[in-house]
C-alpha cells in the first residue's frame, strides 16, 4: 500500500470514530431524555390530554414512512430490473432497516410505560390497526433482511428478484397499515379520510429518496468519487415527480375537507388562523419543503451534485413541518360533536388546544434519528455498501 492510500486510510478511520462518538452521544441524549420523562412522568413533556402524540411521534412517523420509501430504490432494480438502482439495492435496504429501527425506538420509549410492549406482542388483537403495525414493523425487518441476504451473496442471487417483489409488495402494506392509523381515528377533526393511505404512500416515496439522495452523496464524498450524471439526472427528475405527486394528493385532501361543512373550520384553523401551524404548512412545506426543492430541482444551469443536497434537505425540513401540523393540528383541534352548536367543559371540550414541545422531547426525537445514523455508519463502514456503477454499461438504455 503506497503513503498517499495509508494516510487517507487513517484520515478516514479518525472520521470514523468521530462520527461514531457523535451518533452515541446523540443516543445517549435520547436516553436520558426518555428516563427523566418515565421516571418524572409526561409532565416533563408538552403533551397533555387533549395532545398525546407530541413531537416525538412527529420523529417516529416520519423514520418510519421514510424506511418504507427509501426501499423505491432497491425495488425499482429488483422488481423492474433497472440495472442502476439494483446497484443501489443494498444501500437502500441499511437505510430501511436504520430508520425503522429509529423510529420503533422513539414510539417505544415514547409510551410512557416501554415495558408494556410485551402486551401487545403476547396478546393480539385481530381487530386494532396498532396491532396490525406490530407484524408490519416486525415483518419488514424480517423482509429486508432476508432481501439484503440475497443481493449481497453471490449463491442467492437468483432470488434476489422474488425476495424484491416481497418487499415491494410488503413496504406499501406497511405504509397504507400507517396510514390507516389515522384514517380510523373518527374521534379527531382531522383524520377519518380515505386519502390518507395513499397520502402516506407518495409520502414515503418522496422522503425516502430524498434520504437514500443526502447518504449516498455523503458516501460518494467521503470516497472521493463522482456520481455519473446521468444517473442523478434520473434520481433527481424522481424526487421533483415524487414531490409533485404529493402536492397532488396534498391538495386533493384539503379540497375534499373543505368539500365537508363540518370540516371548514378546521381547514381555516390549519390554513389561516392556526398560527405557529398554519406558518409550518405554508412556510415550511409548501415554501421550503415544495417550493424551493422543485427549483433547485428543474431550473436551468441548477440540479448539479450540490443542489441536489440541499433540495433534498429541504424536503425533509418540509416533511417534519408537515407531520407536524397533521399531528398536532390534528389533536389540537376540537371534535365537533353538535354540529352548529359550541360545546363547553371542564375537560377542555369544544376549545383548541395549545402544545408547546420541551426539550426532552427534542432530545428524544433527535436521539431516534441517531440510532438510524449509527445503524448506517456502522453497516456501511463493516460492509461495502458504496453503489458501483459498471462504466461499460450504457444508462442511457435503462
Amino acid at each position: 500500500m503506497s503513503q498517499s492510500a495509508t494516510s487517507f486510510s487513517r484520515i478516514e478511520a479518525r472520521y470514523f470514530f468521530l462520527l461514531l462518538l457523535f451518533g452515541l452521544l446523540v443516543v445517549m441524549g435520547g436516553l436520558w431524555a426518555a428516563y427523566q420523562m418515565e421516571s418524572q412522568g409526561h409532565i416533563l413533556s408538552g403533551m397533555n390530554n387533549q395532545i398525546v402524540w407530541g413531537l416525538p411521534h412527529v420523529f417516529a412517523i416520519f423514520m418510519i414512512v421514510s424506511a418504507s420509501g427509501v426501499l423505491n430504490v432497491a425495488s425499482v432494480g429488483s422488481v423492474f430490473g433497472r440495472k442502476i438502482y439494483k446497484a443501489r439495492g443494498p444501500l437502500s435496504g441499511l437505510l430501511s432497516l436504520g430508520l425503522l429501527a429509529g423510529g420503533l425506538t422513539v414510539l417505544m420509549l415514547d409510551l410512557g410505560r416501554p415495558d408494556r410492549v410485551i402486551v401487545a406482542a403476547t396478546t393480539y388483537n385481530v381487530t386494532s390497526v396498532f396491532a396490525w403495525n406490530v407484524l408490519l414493523y416486525s415483518g419488514l425487518f424480517a423482509t429486508v433482511g432476508l432481501y439484503l441476504w440475497t443481493m449481497m451473496d453471490r449463491t442467492m442471487g437468483a432470488w434476489s428478484r422474488p425476495a424484491g417483489i416481497l418487499v415491494f409488495c410488503w413496504r406499501f402494506i406497511l405504509t397504507t397499515g400507517t396510514g390507516l392509523i389515522f384514517a380510523f381515528l373518527v374521534a379527531r377533526q382531522a383524520y377519518a379520510s380515505a386519502l390518507l393511505p395513499p397520502l402516506f404512500i407518495v409520502m414515503s416515496l418522496a422522503w425516502g429518496l430524498a434520504i437514500f439522495l443526502i447518504v449516498q452523496t455523503a458516501m460518494y464524498r467521503w470516497n472521493l468519487q463522482e456520481l455519473n450524471p446521468l444517473i442523478l439526472k434520473r434520481l433527481k427528475n424522481l424526487l421533483g415527480i415524487f414531490i409533485v405527486t404529493l402536492l397532488y394528493l396534498m391538495v386533493a385532501y384539503h379540497l375534499t375537507n373543505v368539500y365537508f361543512a363540518r370540516q371548514v373550520d378546521f381547514e381555516r384553523f390549519i390554513l389561516r388562523d392556526g398560527g405557529i401551524l398554519t406558518f409550518l404548512f405554508w412556510g415550511g412545506y409548501v415554501g421550503l419543503g415544495s417550493a424551493v426543492p422543485l427549483l433547485l430541482i428543474f431550473l436551468p444551469g441548477l440540479g448539479q451534485g450540490r443542489h441536489m443536497w440541499i433540495a433534498s434537505l429541504f424536503v425533509l425540513a418540509g416533511a417534519l413541518s408537515l407531520l407536524y401540523v397533521f399531528i398536532i393540528g390534528g389533536q389540537a383541534y376540537p371534535l365537533q360533536i353538535f354540529p352548529g352548536y359550541h360545546v363547553y367543559s371542564s375537560f377542555a371540550d369544544g376549545q383548541i388546544n395549545t402544545y408547546n414541545p420541551s426539550w426532552y422531547e427534542w432530545l428524544l426525537g433527535v436521539g431516534g434519528m441517531g440510532v438510524a445514523f449509527l445503524v448506517t455508519l456502522l453497516g456501511v463502514r463493516v460492509l461495502n455498501f458504496l453503489p458501483y456503477d459498471d462504466p461499460h454499461y450504457p444508462v442511457e438504455s435503462n
